[in-house]
Formats: structure tokens, C-alpha cells, sequence
């Protein structure tokens, strides 16, 4: 499916939702594409990836930026305390706020180097216990802790099981977010993202459906 088409998508589910799709950002998640196919959808004039593994982006986005300007990376996948550093230098946005430690790093090297990119708080929205994120229950009491650190919360991200109904999950999140008084949801991927539109998605997280199958390395 093409990039013109993904957009297509999401105007038309932003439509029917009564939104403008120019409050959607779409984020192409490159992570374990060739070089090539990512250069392919940055001539087409986009901007805003996502990568899961800091290693990789570190890998591939600071030579893209010699070439393409106003790149806006989002870091989306799991991050390691020994990552976080790297991953604040390289990114514009960090998706996966999940622990307190993380927080407490996130806000001294902050200090430290005197920049911070915007933080989603991920929610493990259906608690399984595989996955990483705070439970919805303790979410409230994390995003006052990240804020006492002075740490710029934008909004929450979720990932919801795979074989459950998403727009339930969807709206939970979006609930969590308006009593904490949140604009951002990082929320819906190639397979819901218009649900996820519905319900208030404010960042989508497209990867097959623009670049086809992961190659991997």
C-alpha cells in the first residue's frame, strides 16, 4: 500500500470522526527496513518515523539527517537505562516512559544536557504480563511522579492485545488521559489505526501497510 494511500486512509477516518487529519501525525515505523525503502518514503516528503531499537536508529538516522531536513524521529520500542541517553540525542519523541527508574534518568540527563524530548507514558493497556508498561491503575500516580520531575509528558501510548477489541483498550487510554489532562494518544498501528482515529488517536504507528513485510537483518 502506498504512502498516498495510508494518508487517504487517514483523512477519510478523521473525516468521519470529525476531526482534521492535520492533528493526526502519522509515524512510519522503519525499524528492520533496507535503507533503501526508508529513502523511498522520505522523497515522498515524510518526515516522522519510528524506530524500536536505539542501536538502529543511531545506525541509520543521523546520515538521513545530512540529507533531509526536519526529520521527527520517535523512539517506540522498549527502552534499556543504558539506551536512555542515546535515545534523548536522537530522538524528538520517546514513546515507551513504562518505570519510575527510567523516569529519574530521563529527568537527570535532561538536566544534564539541557533538552528533553516529548514523553508518552505507555500504558499496558491490557495487562499482560509479557508486555512492558504501567498498569492502568498505577498510571495516574506514574504521571504525577514524571511531572514532579519536570519531565514534558505529552501524552499516553498503548499497545492493545492482539486478540481482543481494540477500541475498548483504545478508549480506556483516552479516558486515562483527559483526568490527567493529556492531549496526546500514541495509539493504532497498520491493523487499527482508523479505530484508533475514532477514538482520539493523536500519533498512528504505520509500519507494513507503507513499507511492506520487516526484512530482517
Amino acid at each position: 500500500m502506498s504512502l498516498a494511500e495510508i494518508k487517504g486512509r487517514i483523512d477519510k477516518a478523521a473525516t468521519s470522526a470529525g476531526r482534521s487529519a492535520n492533528d493526526i501525525c502519522l509515524i512510519a515505523v522503519s525499524k528492520v527496513q533496507p535503507n533503501a525503502r526508508v529513502e523511498s518514503v522520505l522523497n515522498e516528503g515524510h518526515r516522522s518515523f519510528g524506530e524500536n531499537r536505539v542501536q538502529e536508529a543511531a545506525s541509520k538516522w543521523p546520515d538521513f539527517r545530512k540529507s533531509y531536513d526536519s526529520i521527527d524521529l520517535h523512539i517506540i520500542g522498549p527502552l534499556q537505562s543504558n539506551k536512555v541517553r542515546q535515545a534523548m540525542s536522537l530522538a524528538q519523541s520517546i514513546h515507551t516512559l513504562d518505570r519510575p527508574k527510567m523516569a529519574q534518568a530521563v529527568a537527570r540527563i535532561a538536566q544534564e544536557d539541557g533538552h528533553c524530548p516529548d514523553l508518552f507514558v505507555q500504558v499496558n493497556i491490557g495487562e499482560e504480563p509479557q508486555k512492558a508498561g504501567i498498569l492502568p491503575t498505577e498510571a495516574d500516580a506514574f504521571i504525577v511522579q514524571a511531572r514532579a520531575l519536570d519531565l514534558p509528558i505529552k501524552g499516553l501510548m498503548c499497545i492493545p492485545p492482539v486478540d481482543e477489541e481494540p477500541a475498548l483498550h483504545f478508549a480506556l487510554l483516552g479516558k486515562i488521559a483527559a483526568r490527567n489532562g493529556l492531549n496526546g494518544l500514541s495509539m493504532g498501528m497498520s491493523s487499527d489505526f482508523e479505530t484508533a482515529i475514532a477514538l482520539g488517536a493523536t500519533h498512528i504507528r504505520v509500519g507494513s501497510a507503507i513499507f511492506g513485510d520487516r526484512v530482517p537483518g
